[in-house]
């Protein structure tokens, strides 16, 4: 709901403070008071596109702030959370125009963009007039306006899953197709590279191995010679051989020395084994130095062929294996492929099916309820005194989206037997306002919290129609709060809330003001409306019949 509305310095309005009810809000005055400023205004701290100069002449800069309170599950909290700005139950939106042009707004006393503002706005006000583009003359809102009636949330929402389903499933398709065809122009090539890993089998670390081996067999014969001589100095004709002869003659000198080569002769005996564990190793590497000069051509052979495959595809030896291992899967797919294709094609065409047939509930959902907002729209044209013209929900075929598949547009004839057509192509000006408060009243209950404006949408009606249209926007108003501005005394004498819309001159100066009403000015504004600028005692009679 619209709480308040704080207006500085815009056009002709110095200072505004207006404090708005639930229920029925009423503005007259007279033609040019400012009452359009006031929605100029409105629109324009709501991000609405309008004039282009709005800063009062003389004025640095123009003011406007609104305040909205915000029940809980409104829309606007969503939105609000989604541009990460303050929420609350209560919205205060402050925009600033500057008189070079510059705009500055803020949500809550934090700055936001005017798309913001505009995302906002969707949620807070409707404006309801003969120049609405953004309401209920819009045919890309009438399909969601029809949801609404019909209450087809469920239905939508197993749309949109069903229509992501079949979004996943083509794109999944897709992709298998192309990484197919990427696969099979590459085929040739596949096949051989894969061959030739194979037939060398190539194992991790194997080429530092090999390299290491070529190297040392490159210079066993000098190594093997060193080694050779030292495995000699170890043996019987060496250390061990000298060792063997010293443990043997101290045994023979320890009956005569007593326990004095104990010590010396264990300390021997351990070197011995020590040095015969020394031999042992000497001997295996003098066995390994021993090798066939074929075997040295073998390890060159395989050294080089795992290092020329590794500059052929630009790996790592060490990583061949893990390479042929991925070329094979891009094979398996390659040869899967087909069954691979024809399993997506089955998985689209089931999520296809199943889209189909949730499209197909929803479409017959809102051509039902086509039918029952017809019946309740002609109803409420009746008291309008339009008893005579048809209106019509068309629910034709459209592409298929999230949405479902169909396209929904209000249209209206105004008289039996003529071609029906757009709301704003076929109705006048007072009929068009008719037309948008039937549809209206049949709505209303799905908007949820929406202030409703209505522009002189009483133009063209009087007497009769003029209070039938008065009375709907009453009953609007026990929805949900309704502002009206109005030239018509039968619609203004049923406002809950009366103010008018005033010039005064101060020095020199046009300014406009708005004045609430208490019950004697109400008297005199709705009789002023009656007879013009000459107030009788037979308007205010008339006045005083109608506000009741």
């Amino acid at each position: 709901m619209l709480r308040a509305l704080d207006i500085r310095d815009m056009l002709i309005i110095e200072r505004l403070e207006l404090m708005f009810q639930p229920g029925l809000n009423v503005l007259t005055g007279e033609t040019g008071a400012g009452k359009s400023i006031l929605l100029d205004s409105l629109g324009f701290v709501l991000g609405w596109r309008g004039r282009a100069e709005l800063v009062r002449v003389g004025a640095e800069q123009g003011e406007v702030v609104a305040e909205f309170d915000l029940p809980e599950g409104h829309a606007a909290h969503a939105i609000l959370e989604d541009a990460g700005l303050p929420g609350g139950d209560e919205l205060i939106l402050r925009r600033v125009n500057r008189s070079d042009g510059r705009k500055t707004a803020w949500v809550n006393d934090r700055r936001c963009s005017g798309e913001v503002l505009r995302r906002l706005s969707e949620t807070l006000v409707e404006l309801h007039g003969q120049h609405d583009d953004r309401g209920l003359l819009d045919p890309k809102g009438h399909r969601a306006l029809l949801d609404a009636f019909a209450e087809t949330d469920p239905l939508r929402a197993d749309v949109r899953s069903r229509w992501s389903a079949v979004s996943a499933a083509r794109k999944a398709l897709q992709t298998a197709e192309k990484a197919l065809e990427a696969v099979k122009a590459e085929e040739d090539f596949l096949r051989h590279a894969v061959g030739e890993l194979d037939e060398l089998g190539p194992e991790p670390g194997e080429e530092a191995e090999l390299d290491s081996r070529r190297r040392m067999m490159q210079g066993a014969e000098k190594v093997r010679e060193s080694v050779a001589r030292a495995h000699e100095m170890l043996g019987g004709n060496g250390a061990e051989g000298a060792m063997s002869d010293a443990l043997r003659w101290l045994e023979g000198a320890l009956e005569h020395t007593g326990d004095m080569l104990t010590a010396p002769m264990a300390s021997l005996e351990r070197a011995m084994l020590d040095l015969g564990e020394a031999a042992e190793g000497v001997e295996r590497t003098l066995e390994a130095l021993d090798f066939n000069p074929h075997e040295l051509e073998l390890v060159e052979e395989r050294l080089f062929a795992i290092r020329a495959l590794a500059r052929k595809h630009d790996v790592a030896p060490d990583e061949l294996g893990t390479f042929a291992q991925d070329l094979r899967d891009r094979l398996t797919a390659l040869d899967a492929g087909a069954d691979n294709i024809a399993a997506l094609r089955s998985e689209l065409d089931k999520a296809q099916q199943a889209y189909d047939a949730a499209a197909t509930a929803l479409s017959e959902a809102r051509k039902n309820a086509a039918g029952s907002l017809d019946k309740a729209v002609m109803a409420e044209l009746a008291p309008l005194k339009m008893e005579r013209a048809v209106f019509e929900t068309r629910v034709t075929a459209a592409e298929a989206g999230p949405d479902g598949q169909d396209q929904v547009e209000f249209v209206v004839a105004t008289n039996p037997g003529a071609p029906a057509g757009p709301l704003a192509k076929i109705a006048s000006g007072g009929e068009l306002s008719r037309f948008l408060l039937a549809l209206k009243v049949c709505l209303t209950s799905e908007d949820g919290g929406v202030t409703m404006i209505f522009d002189e949408i009483d133009r063209g009606v009087g007497g009769a129609t003029a209070d039938a249209v008065g009375r709907r926007l009453k009953a609007l108003a026990g929805e949900e709060q309704v502002l009206v501005v109005t030239h018509s005394p039968q619609v203004a004498a049923l406002g809950a809330h009366h103010w008018r819309v005033q010039k005064r001159v101060v020095d020199n100066a046009t300014l406009s003001e708005v004045v609430p009403l208490d019950d004697a000015a109400r008297i005199d504004e709705v009789a002023r409306m009656l007879s013009g600028d000459t107030i009788t005692e037979e308007a205010r009679a008339a006045a005083r019949a109608l506000l009741g």
